[in-house]
């Protein structure tokens, strides 16, 4: 008799309450902020350091001292390009307490104009007059031009009306030490050598950061997630730690299998968690609705 053929990849198939809420392979990906453009300014500073080995101690150390602020000044823009990357992403934000990025513009201005009062020192050994016009001007001009290329940080606070600032602090120092834990499961992980198991291990980081993004937005959700953001994430590392050092050795299969399904449980809490929270926000809202419109009406306002 025939029979309707179905299956997973059929178009007739109706996929399972939890294979319509799997993430897929490249859900919350993305470009690294710190690109070439931030990269290529490493490379001013090497071959600075080349030219000034033979221009004698003053030189040498002038040329040195240019060059590492060239560097510190590529690496704070990364760092900046990174915070402000995160800053737009997340809904309530607080404004970088260090300005990186106006930073690195002050240290691209001063490497620039160390270099140049470099060429006009040797340039003026014999007439021994130093001239700090063009330093002055090549350093500005070099600080210009780096902040209209990159801009300049984030200078206001975003979406932080109406929040409590030391609720926002709390939940700040609870999310940083989450990080951390994420950070070292990352670490662990790759030592079993299996990417699958670390793709596997990235797509549970991606259900946590979505309830600390939850909790950061409304603090008032930290009492009820804090188990989550310490104790459970606290021992998904500790049994990453431990599958990584038996899987790199043994390559046991059932192992493997047993962390999976660890990983398919964590996810699954935290994502009824994450949508508790979102249900709890929608009552609240809706409660304050109902409370307006009551008021409202009290008042002789119709509402039709």
């Amino acid at each position: 008799m025939a029979k309707r053929y179905g299956g997973k990849f059929s178009p007739q198939d109706e996929p399972s309450s939890d294979e319509s809420h799997q993430r897929g392979q490249f859900d919350g990906a993305q470009v690294e902020p710190a690109g070439a453009r931030a990269n290529a300014l490493f490379v001013p500073a090497i071959p600075l350091v080349f030219l000034s080995l033979n221009d004698g101690a003053i030189g040498m150390t002038i040329g040195l001292v240019a060059a590492g602020l060239l560097t510190a000044a590529a690496f704070l823009l990364r760092e900046g390009l990174r915070a402000e990357a995160a800053f737009k992403a997340r809904r309530t934000a607080r404004r970088p307490a260090f300005p990186r990025k106006i930073f690195s513009s002050v240290l691209t201005g001063l490497g620039a104009a160390l270099a140049s009062y470099r060429n006009e020192f040797l340039d003026a050994e014999a007439a021994s007059q130093v001239s700090l016009l063009a330093p002055i001007l090549f350093g500005a001009v070099a600080t210009v031009l780096h902040s209209v290329s990159f801009g300049l940080d984030p200078m206001k606070d975003k979406g932080m009306e109406g929040i409590d600032t030391f609720q926002q602090d709390r939940v700040a120092r609870v999310v940083e030490g989450a990080e951390a834990h994420l950070t070292e499961m990352t670490d662990a992980i790759k030592r079993a050598g299996d990417r699958r198991i670390e793709a596997r291990v990235e797509r549970f980081q991606d259900t946590a950061r979505d309830l600390f993004r939850t909790v950061e937005e409304d603090p008032r959700d930290l009492a009820g997630a804090r188990k989550y953001l310490t104790v459970y994430l606290q021992g998904a590392r500790d049994a990453t730690v431990k599958f990584a050092d038996v899987f790199a050795r043994t390559r046991d299969k059932q192992a493997l299998e047993d962390y999976s399904a660890l990983l398919d449980d964590l996810e699954q809490n935290f994502t009824a968690r994450t949508r508790k929270m979102l249900l709890d926000d929608r009552s609240d809202l809706t409660v304050e609705i109902d409370v307006l419109r009551e008021r409202l009406q009290r008042e002789g306002v119709r509402l039709d």
